[in-house]
């Protein structure tokens, strides 16, 4: 599905040295190529303050912690998408309030953000799944009209650019109050370890961020509020730290074998749907995420015919956040979610990653044709 030693061996160079540097110094927790990797990263993306943590779902929590919601407030967020996204919510005894996705862009639906607001709503978390932005100007738009928090998923975008309704194009996670980010071994920008990020323009916020993250500490053994130990260890920002300069050529080399699969798999529109990309957005392919028309039968059969062929696919997610048992009396559903419900029976994510040859597509996508010629 991902093959993380090819771009590895391309720059081993580069890494072992940026490695070396860091177990030579002995800096291992908050060294200074941590605060570098934050700067270079902000700049990469244009935003003011990037903060690194521990992980991805820790940016979530901490993005929550940072902005005073109260037990029972609620936050809006996909049915459709990882779990994450909901469970920090959950944790902080806030209450999920799941909505239905887009059924073309599996992103979130902005027609349902007025049923799903209440007098309790506080922030919103649209979630730019498998590479691309939600349409921002509509929830930001929302939110302000209702005095709402938004706080980016961008877990799986970053990179990808939205352009907003002046023309401008901005780097998804740099929209909201507060984007997120992860760098576990598999996304766009991976290390070889867990390790996240956040970012926002907002000074005051930035340093919130990075002290809730840092024990609640301003000062070294001086707590000013409650917080949580959530670090980027040194050496995985010195990794990240090389690899950011590649981001561009990994993301256009995701996008490049997305055109591949494009082509090759367009003479099945009538068994298959392939990934529709937003007009106002780059997508950076994250996952390339068929929607099999047959249902859940037809994609178990495609997924175990790919399998006997040597091919791995994977299903994100075969469970929507409403029928999960840990959510169960723990969120609000606007409504029965159909669309989140179906995708869960219908999506399936073929091999995606830089390094995916044009021979290894084409013979994926002469197995997919062949699974459905032969059915038809």
């Amino acid at each position: 599905m991902c093959d993380l030693l090819h771009p590895y061996l391309d720059i081993h160079e580069e890494i072992h040295a940026a490695m070396a540097e860091v177990m030579t110094a002995t800096s291992f927790i908050n060294g200074p190529q941590v605060k570098a990797f934050a700067e270079h990263l902000a700049a990469y993306i244009g935003v003011a303050r990037v903060v690194p943590c521990g992980n991805g779902t820790d940016a979530l929590q901490i993005a929550l912690m940072a902005l005073d919601l109260q037990p029972g407030d609620e936050v809006i967020v996909p049915a459709f998408t990882y779990v994450a996204s909901a469970e920090v919510i959950a944790l902080l005894g806030l209450v999920p309030v799941l909505v239905d996705v887009d059924p073309d862009t599996f992103l979130l639906d902005v027609s349902a953000l007025e049923a799903a607001r209440s007098d309790k709503t506080r922030a919103i978390i649209p979630v730019h799944l498998f590479g691309q932005s939600c349409p921002m100007d509509a929830i930001l738009d929302f939110a302000s009209k209702h005095n709402l928090y938004v706080i980016e998923d961008n877990a799986q975008a970053l990179g990808s650019r939205y352009q907003q309704a002046d023309g401008k194009w901005a780097a998804t996670g740099t929209l909201g109050h507060i984007g997120c980010t992860s760098f576990f071994p598999t996304k766009n920008l991976g290390c070889f370890g867990d390790g996240g990020a956040m970012m926002t323009h907002l000074p005051e916020l930035g340093d919130r961020l990075h002290r809730i993250a840092n024990h609640g500490q301003r000062i070294k053994y001086r707590h000013d509020e409650i917080g949580c130990n959530s670090r980027l260890d040194t050496l995985q920002a010195a990794i990240l730290d090389v690899k950011l300069k590649y981001l561009d050529a990994y993301n256009a080399a995701r996008q490049q074998a997305a055109a591949r699969y494009d082509a090759a798999l367009s003479s099945l529109s009538d068994c298959i749907k392939i990934p529709v990309k937003r007009p106002d957005s780059t997508h950076v392919y994250h996952q390339y995420t068929l929607q099999v028309l047959g249902g859940v039968a037809v994609r178990d059969a495609l997924k175990a015919y790919l399998q006997e062929q040597g091919i791995p696919t994977m299903i994100y997610y075969p469970l929507p956040l409403h029928r999960q048992p840990a959510f169960e009396n723990r969120c609000r559903c606007v409504g029965d979610l159909p669309e989140a419900t179906r995708l869960a029976e219908s999506v399936l994510s073929l091999p995606m990653h830089p390094a995916l040859t044009e021979a290894q597509q084409t013979y994926i996508a002469e197995k997919v044709v062949a699974f459905f010629n032969k059915k038809r």
